[in-house]
């Protein structure tokens, strides 16, 4: 086997190669120029040179627990208190609607979104001005304050199903202004910013099943399923929701098996009564239920999150 002749063998060979040609002496310089332009190509054009290293593009399948970390941190209105917030909310909604909230039965008040707002369970959104309109300054303050804000919130949904199939719902709740606020759905509960759905489901069942083990909560794998609906919110009457489903089925042990039943809200209550003025559960009632649809009925029939 023939080698590659060396870099510096093939410079002179070059140089010498060259030299033939030319009638008389040349320049020392304009020799190697021509010399090391020669070089190079040897070089480049040799068969036994090491080819560059190959990227490896391979796409990566993402984990089970990374594609369900659905509700990753998100921007948002920020205000500094509830007073700022309701300041800034009035003249953006529908006449008379800011005043029903935490006066009228199973609603809540602005310390409520305040709070679901610094907790970052909620975000406030103004959407896009219309295109037609102009994005002059003179017309941008007029054109926010014309804009209805929408309010996002992710929710897991936990599907939960006794023995012969019947799916738990939590039919109606008891709040802390004495007030009773009807449900109809099964169990679901704000997401926290960063919290994958799984944890969600599990700190449901752990607030307001009153179950903190862990190993009595078995979630079904492949049970998942995401979807979304925008409609009027029950609790916030003229503020439009953007609820973001991420349901989710699990078995959960030491349940009622038949009947009707009750349980303590243990997550709301503490950063509610420091704030004041603001309305929280205090009790569920839950039951079973045969003849619930889950993939033709909404799970927000009645929209009281």
């Amino acid at each position: 086997m023939t080698l590659p002749p060396s870099r510096p063998f093939a410079g002179k060979l070059a140089a010498a190669f060259f030299s033939s040609l030319l009638p008389s002496p040349p320049p020392p310089d304009l020799l190697l120029i021509f010399a090391a332009a020669l070089s190079f190509l040897i070089v480049v054009k040799n068969p036994f040179s090491t080819p560059p290293p190959r990227l490896n593009l391979r796409r990566r399948s993402l984990p089970p627990k990374a594609m369900s970390r659905t509700n990753p941190p998100r921007p948002t209105l920020v205000f500094s208190s509830p007073e700022s917030l309701s300041d800034w909310l009035k003249p953006r909604l529908p006449p008379g609607a800011l005043a029903s909230w935490g006066t009228s039965p199973g609603t809540k008040t602005v310390n409520n979104l305040w709070i679901e707002l610094s907790q970052g369970e909620t975000s406030l959104f103004l959407p896009s001005p219309s295109q037609d309109r102009s994005f002059e300054a003179s017309n941008l303050e007029e054109d926010e304050q014309q804009t209805i804000p929408l309010r996002a919130v992710h929710v897991a949904i936990v599907k939960i199903r006794n023995s012969r199939g019947a799916l738990l719902v939590d039919s109606h709740q008891l709040l802390s202004d004495g007030t009773v606020r009807k449900r109809g759905r099964p169990l679901s509960e704000k997401m926290r910013p960063g919290e994958t759905v799984e944890d969600a489901a599990l700190r449901a069942v752990r607030e307001e099943l009153g179950i903190a083990a862990s190993s009595s909560v078995k979630l079904v794998p492949g049970s998942y399923l995401v979807r979304v609906e925008e409609k009027a919110s029950v609790s916030y009457p003229g503020l439009p929701a953007r609820y973001i489903l991420h349901s989710i089925e699990a078995q959960v042990e030491s349940l009622p098996e038949e009947g009707e039943f009750s349980t303590e809200e243990t997550g709301e209550g503490e950063v509610e009564l420091s704030i004041g003025s603001a309305v929280f559960v205090r009790k569920h009632f839950w039951k079973w239920i045969d003849d619930y649809d889950g993939n033709s009925g909404s799970y927000f029939g009645n929209s009281s999150v």
